[in-house]
């Protein structure tokens, strides 16, 4: 029988005037893994600092059980700005025990990208204080798990982990022995990672059994046997319900309740999105040309981070934009929108960017821009425009745009200068569509947004024409908005993926483990396991031989790739391509194996 590690009895917590927690009783047991959702506001944090007792309840009692080992990671630090992050992380151990303990090797891989931790300017022997909060955030977090704990509080663990950290993370996670209990707005993490669900609502906390898509389908269930729950927030958990059955079925853990019950919901809800027909109305928008990038090397400084990039953003094209961090990104959306704005004329360090004389581009880029704090909500949006054509007949006035946006008629009437920063960044998102643009770039949108808000943005997005590009380490939210996925892999290239996000990980495993065989062909052998002169000839021209193959196999792929480009719209054309690039995918995992056993012989 699992031991309760917490017991959270009868606890209610009230700030001014407002009961953010009433009368809510919760229990932490061994081997629970624990998501928390629920809106900005509605006191997810305040709930898990009781939880951890860094916060008094007003009333009720929270105890822990006897010798409770505990480690919480809030959002902000606790660490010492004059100590170094070997201090921090490692302590007293010398270097040959942390380097020969398994679990301190991978947080330190898993999180910073090497035991020497690159982009670190002294390594272990960095000063914390001057680094961002960010950098900080992930010594914290590596502090943490290298602990043995019985319980683990996180808030808002993928803040500033990339797309490989954060599947790091969950995997991470999911091998270790400790409860959890997890606040977080990543979706794909949760449904990973969690269990059991507690959606904190008004001062309420309703408990569901399995991951995130188990708790999207449950609380369709719970809303449609109760039918008290507005009509917009109901269809917006139908429509995302039904994206979750239609679109990804494998995501979802087995439910523990009536999925037939819940499928009833969606029998008349069609697909999120009409992708041939948004198409049809951003050609009439943008026309032929959107942009077109011609031989474009792109610059940071003197570092080159894209070369002879030839590539095409056509009208209606949904694509999100992934890669390493510090591999172009943002950097390419720059450069495209400082193309945009002066019409043709500013051009990147190489090459053409062609602009359509259509295009009227929206920018969301990760600062958050100031508003005058004077402004009421209602007041900074109607500056822009007091009307919003959304396309397909649809059209909203300010008012009802920020009430989509979760700022109530009340809300709309608060200062700018009070808002919080996620809604502060809503209000941004809100300002850029009520421009009635037809290209978006959207540069990590997600940031500081609950999931209540991000179905409501995914919502307007669906229906939304034109053409976009996401960068987002939200894998969810990548996923659910964007129709194909391109990459930059840190070699200068941009490279469409036909599987997705899965296939980036999977490219950027076998970039690592390549690097690694090259290290450790590259390190002396001792003399007890020298080959001879013979094997070592033998092993070298196999493995010059297997190098040609897996640069035919590359220049293939790149062939295919240009295929599905060319054929985007024949849908069997494009199944019979991916099929033969999974076909050159294995044929390459075999090569590259059987490398890694040539290396050492050589």
């Amino acid at each position: 029988m699992a031991v309760n590690l917490v017991n959270v009895e009868n606890v209610s917590k009230v700030y001014g005037t407002r009961a953010l927690l009433d009368g809510v009783s919760l229990g932490v047991s061994e081997g629970d893994r624990i998501g928390v959702v629920g809106r900005n506001g509605d006191g997810k944090t305040t709930l898990i600092r009781m939880l951890a007792k860094l916060e008094e309840a007003d009333t009720g009692r929270i105890t822990h059980s006897g010798g409770l080992r505990l480690g919480v990671l809030t959002q902000h630090d606790s660490l010492d700005p004059a100590a170094t992050v070997r201090h921090e992380v490692i302590g007293d151990m010398a270097d040959h025990e942390w380097a020969g303990n398994a679990k301190v090797r991978d947080v330190l891989t898993g999180l910073f990208g090497g035991l020497d931790l690159p982009g670190f300017p002294k390594g272990l022997d960095t000063v914390i204080g001057p680094l961002s909060g960010g950098e900080r955030r992930r010594i914290a977090l590596a502090k943490l798990l290298i602990e043995e704990q019985d319980l683990i509080v996180l808030d808002e663990p993928t803040n500033h982990l990339d797309v490989e950290g954060i599947s790091w993370l969950a995997q991470h996670l999911q091998n270790r022995r400790s409860a959890l209990v997890c606040v977080t707005h990543d979706r794909w993490f949760l449904d990973q990672v969690c269990t059991r669900m507690w959606d904190v609502q008004r001062g309420d906390v309703y408990e569901y059994e399995g991951g995130y898509s188990d708790y999207v389908f449950a609380r369709a269930e719970r809303e449609r046997i109760a039918a008290t729950e507005e009509a917009k927030r109901q269809n917006l958990v139908r429509k995302e319900l039904a994206w979750l059955r239609r679109g990804a079925p494998a995501r979802t853990s087995k439910p523990r309740f009536r999925v037939e019950a819940a499928n009833e919901l969606i029998a008349d809800v069609p697909p999120p999105r009409d992708s041939s027909e948004l198409m049809k109305f951003a050609s009439s928008r943008l026309g032929r040309t959107v942009f077109d990038l011609e031989d474009v090397t792109v610059q940071a400084g003197p570092k080159v981070l894209l070369k002879h990039v030839t590539w095409q953003l056509g009208p209606g094209d949904r694509i999100g934009l992934v890669g390493v961090n510090g591999a172009g990104k943002t950097s390419l959306l720059r450069a495209m929108a400082a193309a945009a704005r002066s019409e043709g004329e500013e051009q990147p360090a190489g090459g053409r960017i062609a602009v359509g004389k259509t295009v009227k581009l929206a920018y969301l880029s990760q600062e958050v821009a100031e508003l005058d704090p004077t402004w009421r909500v209602l007041e900074a949006v109607q500056r822009v425009r007091e009307r919003v054509d959304l396309g397909k007949g649809r059209e909203m006035t300010a008012g009802q745009l920020c009430e989509t946006f979760g700022f109530t008629k009340e809300k709309q009437w608060t200062p700018v200068g009070d808002l919080s920063g996620g809604e502060r960044r809503r209000l941004q998102l809100l300002r850029l569509l009520m421009d009635e643009p037809n290209v978006l770039f959207l540069d990590e949108p997600t940031n500081d947004l609950d999931i209540e808000t991000l179905t409501q943005l995914e919502d307007v997005l669906d229906g939304w024409p034109g053409s976009m590009i996401v960068i987002s380490h939200d894998r969810f939210f990548v996923e659910r908005t964007t129709d194909r996925v391109f990459a930059l892999l840190g070699d200068g290239a941009l490279r469409m993926l036909p599987r997705g996000i899965d296939e980036y990980l999977e490219r950027r495993r076998r970039m690592e483990e390549a690097v690694a065989a090259q290290a450790t062909a590259a390190a002396p052998k001792p003399a007890a396991t020298e080959r001879s002169a013979a094997d070592q000839r033998a092993a070298k021209k196999e493995l010059q031989k297997i190098e040609r193959q897996l640069d035919k196999i590359s220049e293939k792929e790149s062939a295919l790739h240009a295929q599905i480009a060319d054929n985007a719209t024949d849908f069997a054309k494009v199944a019979d391509l991916d099929a033969r690039l999974r076909d050159l995918a294995g044929e390459r995992e075999e090569l590259e194996l059987r490398w890694l056993e040539l290396a050492e012989d050589a």
